[in-house]
C-alpha cells in the first residue's frame, strides 16, 4: 500500500513556452507565448458559466465562449490585463486582446497547447458533459 507522501508532494507540471506566431519578435528572434495549466476548479467553473438553461430547463453550451476564455486565462506572458496592450489593438479585456492579436490558426494553436497543458486533450466534449453531470 502506498503512502499519502505522493499526494501531498505532487510533481508540478511547469508552465510552457509556445511559439504560435513569427510575427511577435525581438532581435529577430520570434517571443513565446507562456502559458500555465488550468485546474479542474477553474475548467468546472468556466464550464458553468458558459452553460445557460432556458425557461424549459433546455441546457445549451457556448463552447466557443468557453474555449476562448480557457485559453486566455491560461496565458501568463504575455500579460493581456495589461491596459497599454490592450489599448494598443483597441480592445478590453484579455479575451477580445487574445482574438484581436492572434490570426485564427495561432489562435487555434495557443487553445490545443492550453489544453493540452492541462489535460484536456481528451476528446473535450466527453470532458464537458461529465462536468455539466
Amino acid at each position: 500500500m502506498s503512502s499519502l507522501k505522493a499526494f501531498l508532494n505532487p510533481i508540478k507540471v511547469e508552465n510552457k513556452e509556445v511559439i504560435v506566431s513569427n510575427r511577435f519578435q525581438e532581435d529577430g528572434k520570434p517571443v513565446p507565448f507562456i502559458i500555465r495549466p488550468i485546474t479542474q476548479k477553474e475548467n468546472e467553473q468556466l464550464i458553468k458559466k458558459y452553460t445557460k438553461k432556458d425557461k424549459k430547463g433546455n441546457e445549451t453550451f457556448d463552447r466557443t465562449g468557453y474555449i476562448h476564455e480557457l485559453t486566455a486565462a491560461a496565458v501568463v506572458f504575455p500579460d493581456l490585463k495589461n491596459a497599454e496592450l490592450q489599448k494598443a489593438y483597441g480592445v478590453l479585456g484579455e479575451v477580445e486582446l487574445l482574438k484581436t492579436m492572434l490570426l485564427a490558426g495561432e489562435f487555434a494553436e495557443l487553445a490545443q497547447a492550453v489544453q493540452e497543458l492541462s489535460g484536456l486533450d481528451e476528446d473535450i466534449n466527453d470532458l464537458i458533459e461529465e462536468a455539466k453531470n
